[in-house]
């Protein structure tokens, strides 16, 4: 009885600790991404489930969209069995659900057919796990062993990598293990076969490795839920919400700013009758740090998956310019934190650190300039996610706030003010051209 208590207290003692974590995680980034400025987007529960649900983008490199799409559907599986152990391990039961249908034929049939398509599943995603291993470390696929993945980025990568191979060896450990103390009631497939391993071993040994898997596989679960608001596999969760706010504007648009649509028209017409502005605070042009771009842009750094698809089809990355879009993300997301932590250490209000994101180690503007705006990115991201939409309002802010640009630029937008085109002509002469045919 003193054990059952023990094990009770120690089970709810860890979903609450762990659980506790991870919400304060979950909201440090949601705070984080509200820092962002006001964006208006209707959701898409059609690209959602198309994009993030269906897997669609991934299905574009067909070998690695299976590799991750078995890693996906044995992720969503396997809840079901971890159903069973939270029930389990709340009450003290042991396989709950299997002996509540047992006697009911049809029913245990499907209990069965369940757990054993999930260790199917899992010894799949084993194998996945291997061959994932394979090509960072062995084969050093180039867009997974660029130098902008060095130090913590590959640290995350092999260790949800290792996370995964404890909970497949816990959960086989756990099933084997009861199988074989239970002579195969339970009727799992690879359970019933690799409990060969243990014949003739004793009962309360086999129960003893059954609870070591149990609990092994409840502490890498509760150990990942914890890690993962400081991982790229947030993703897992926030490309659902990425996607279904995914914006309906054709790849590159750019809005137009309200205080510029004003002055414009007023250089056109001065007796024009123009709307007063509805813009809040002072006018910026472009966004110089985070604060600047919205909750969108954000959310689009937290979900990076830091797959490195987007740089791998950027053609200035490609002819060896410095801009690589996965780096665009991973700064603008480490400039977040770095944002949230400042606010955390002064009670919740921002104290100016003398920094923002273009420059001070972060997005230089060599890599802003470089980028040619051809979408190729955009379209190559599996989770919608825009590294150009902040590429182009960091510019904004060079040119409009700093004056920042290229000679070759100036030139062509004094030619846009004054001639109304980018070439250097009047717009009397601009059809004398075709007066020499």
């Amino acid at each position: 009885m003193i054990g059952f208590i023990i094990e009770r207290i120690a089970f709810f003692a860890a979903i609450g600790g762990a659980g506790y974590v991870a919400f304060k995680g979950f909201s440090t980034i949601y705070r984080n991404i509200m820092l962002g400025r006001k964006e208006k987007l209707a959701g898409n529960l059609n690209t959602m489930l198309l994009v993030a649900f269906g897997q669609k983008k991934m299905f574009k490199r067909p070998v690695v969209a299976v590799l991750h799409f078995i890693f996906y559907v044995a992720f969503i599986v396997t809840q079901i069995e971890l159903l069973e152990i939270m029930i389990d391990g709340a009450f003290g039961t042991h396989r709950f659900v299997y002996h509540l249908v047992e006697h009911i034929a049809p029913l245990r049939a499907l209990y069965v057919f369940t757990v054993s398509s999930i260790e199917v599943l899992s010894l799949l995603t084993f194998f996945v796990t291997i061959i994932f291993f394979i090509r960072r470390d062995m084969l050093k696929i180039p867009r997974l062993a660029s130098i902008d993945l060095e130090g913590w980025p590959n640290m995350d990568a092999h260790l949800i990598l290792l996370m995964e191979i404890n909970l497949i060896v816990n959960i086989f450990l756990m099933n084997t293990a009861d199988m074989a103390a239970s002579n195969g009631e339970y009727g799992l497939w690879l359970s019933g076969i690799f409990s060969g391993a243990f014949a003739g071993w004793d009962v309360e040994v086999l129960h003893i490795l059954e609870k070591v898997g149990w609990w092994g596989h409840l502490a890498g679960v509760l150990g990942f839920l914890m890690y993962l608001s400081i991982s790229k596999h947030l993703h897992i969760l926030l490309a659902f919400p990425n996607t279904y706010f995914s914006r309906q504007t054709p790849k590159g648009y750019m809005d137009n700013m309200e205080s510029v649509t004003r002055e414009v028209k007023l250089m056109m017409d001065p007796n024009a009758a123009v709307p007063e502005s509805t813009e809040e605070g002072p006018v910026k042009f472009g966004a110089k740090d985070v604060t600047d771009l919205s909750w969108k842009n954000l959310l689009d750094a937290y979900t990076c998956t830091e797959c490195g698809r987007c740089t791998a089809q950027c053609p200035a990355n490609i002819t060896g310019k410095k801009l690589s879009p996965r780096t665009i993300m991973m700064k603008t997301r480490d400039r977040l934190e770095e944002v949230g932590k400042n606010i955390d250490a002064n009670g919740g209000i921002w104290k100016d650190d003398g920094k923002s994101l273009i420059d001070n180690g972060y997005i230089s503007v060599e890599e802003l300039r470089a980028c040619t705006t051809c979408n190729a990115c955009v379209e190559e991201c599996p989770v919608n996610i825009s590294p150009l939409n902040i590429i182009m309002q960091l510019r904004r802010n060079l040119i409009m706030e700093d004056s920042n640009s290229p000679a070759e630029w100036n030139g062509m937008f004094a030619n846009l003010e004054n001639n109304a085109a980018p070439w250097q002509f009047s717009q009397q002469d601009r059809f004398n051209w075709a007066k020499e045919q």
